[in-house]
Formats: structure tokens, sequence, C-alpha cells
């Protein structure tokens, strides 16, 4: 029998909240009072069961990913395989890597199946599905660590670009980390695609064997963890102005390689209190400026 999610409004009696298991998702929709509330019920129907069906493939969604083959069968598990693969080739990911974006942008198609909106947005813990009609915007406070108050800089995702996906990893994110970044957030033409470019860049951003580095296996922590005995970052201790900007440089140079090849749009990376911004102003991308927000100390230009 499949099990029933927990499906509620928010107390503003704006924005619907479902949640089973580990999806937690915030969910708010602009539009007619009808268009709204059948957009809400196809979201539940939709998440409803939904974690049950990547349940079934979770052995092969933990499992290294193919680039050229995709043995899954469920709709939201081809996306997460479609996600990684553009990775798969020159680093170890799994589809786990794009669950959370996979998971926001199938109730987001859901949604805009069933009615039409001027705007919407399905936050799945930070990673975000976008629907902009004409017109309309969207504005997001990054933040440097998610177990910390305070946004570090906003941005602004306009209709007329083509970004429709945000998503953030890092050390102090959900999910384990190989790197030392804080955050890296990246905004791509979906959720899927912003997920898995979010981990691959965060965990670029590093110093490989550094003695300040804490690592410990991420099986020790998590014993069904899909990445298995790969040590994962625990603890980053005092490092040198140059090492910080070395470690930066190495995911923005990933970083800006996913831009060229426009698997992103832009991204900022985050570490101890310094900045890196690619697909900045200046730099003649379509998301330049979805960056442009409240100005930030310590700026390093990518």
């Amino acid at each position: 029998m499949t099990r029933l999610p927990q499906i509620a409004l928010l107390p503003d009696g704006k924005r619907l909240h479902l949640q089973d298991g580990p999806i937690d998702l915030v969910i708010e929709a602009k539009g007619g009072e009808t268009e709204v509330a059948a957009a809400y019920q196809a979201a539940a129907q939709r998440f409803t069961g939904l974690l049950d069906e990547l349940c079934v493939e979770l052995a092969e969604l933990r499992s290294a990913a193919d680039p050229d083959h995709c043995a899954l069968k469920g709709v939201v598990a081809r996306r997460m395989h479609a996600a990684v693969a553009p990775f798969a080739a020159d680093c170890f990911i799994t589809p786990m890597a794009a669950v959370a974006g996979s998971v926001a942008e199938e109730i987001l198609g859901a949604m805009l199946q069933s009615a039409s909106l001027d705007r919407a947005y399905v936050n799945n813990g930070g990673d975000i599905a976008l629907h902009l009609g004409v017109g309309e915007q969207f504005s997001v406070g990054l933040m440097d660590r998610p177990d910390r108050l305070g946004v570090m800089r906003a941005m602004t995702v306009d209709s007329d670009m083509p970004v429709r996906g945000i998503a953030t990893s890092g050390r102090h994110g959900r999910s384990f980390s190989l790197g030392i970044a804080d955050a890296v957030t990246v905004l791509a033409r979906t959720a899927s695609q912003a997920d898995a470019a979010a981990t691959v860049i965060a965990n670029a951003v590093d110093l490989p064997s550094h003695p300040a580095i804490l690592r410990i296996p991420a099986n020790e922590l998590q014993p069904d963890s899909d990445l298995g005995a790969r040590p994962v970052t625990r603890d980053v201790g005092p490092l040198a102005e140059h090492e910080i900007e070395q470690a930066l440089e190495a995911g923005a140079a990933r970083a800006r390689m996913l831009l060229s090849s426009g698997l992103i749009e832009g991204a900022a990376l985050r570490l101890l209190g310094e900045t890196r911004i690619v697909g900045a102003a200046g730099q003649g991308t379509p998301a330049s400026h979805a960056f442009q927000g409240r100005p930030i100390s310590n700026m390093l230009q990518a």
C-alpha cells in the first residue's frame, strides 16, 4: 500500500508543504485562485508515491552512473541519470547527485500540466525548480552556511533569462561533499542540471591532502551512502589566503568549463569568507545580472 505523505498549507495560507521521508518541499504558485488550487492538487497527487518509485531503483541510483547507458525505468530516476551523465566519464558520480532537483522539477511539471500559472517554484531543501511567466521575477538569498543566519548576497532571476533551476551544494549541506566549499550555488536551465553541477563544482573546490582538512569515509558516517568509502570533508581548519584562492580557483575553473559547454548559466562559490563568481557581470553571459545584488566584502572575480 502506498504510504501517504504529509500535505498541508503553511500558516501563511499561500505555500504548500509536502513531506515524505527525506523529501521536504515548499511550493508557491501565483495565478488565479482556481488555477493555484488545481496546481496544488496536482502537486500533492504526483508527490504521493514518488518516494516509493525512487526506492524501487535505489540500488541503481546509488551506483556510479554510466555516461552512455541508462537502465533506470522511472521518469524521475531517468532525469537524475540524464543530469549526471555529462560528468560521469570524468569523475565518480551517481544519479543521487541530482535527486533533489529532479524531484522539484517533476512536481513543478505536474503543476504546470494541470494549471496556467503566472509564477511558481518548488523548493526541495534549497534546490529550486522555477516557472516564470512573462515579466515575472524570482529573488533568492545566498547563504554563506545553512547552519548560520544571514544572507551574504541576493540574486534575481528574470523571466527573460534561461535560468529555471537553482541548486546549492557544499560541505555544510544535507549531503556529503568531497570538496571543502562552504557553499556553491549554481544557476542552470533546469533544477536537475543545477543540482548535479553544484555537486561537481563543490567537489572541485579542494586542497587534496591538506593537513588542516579532516576527511572521513562516507560509509563510516552513513553506512548506505552512495559515496561508499570515499573520504568526505567534515572540517576545514585555518587556511592561508593563497590556499583559499587556490581552492576557489580550482572550483571556478570547473565552473567556467561547464558555463562554456552550456551546462550551467552561472555559479557563486564560497569558502571561508571569500567568494568567486562565474558568469558574473561584465563576462557577457546570459545569467550575468542574476548575481548583481547586495555588495559583498572580499569578493574575488573569477
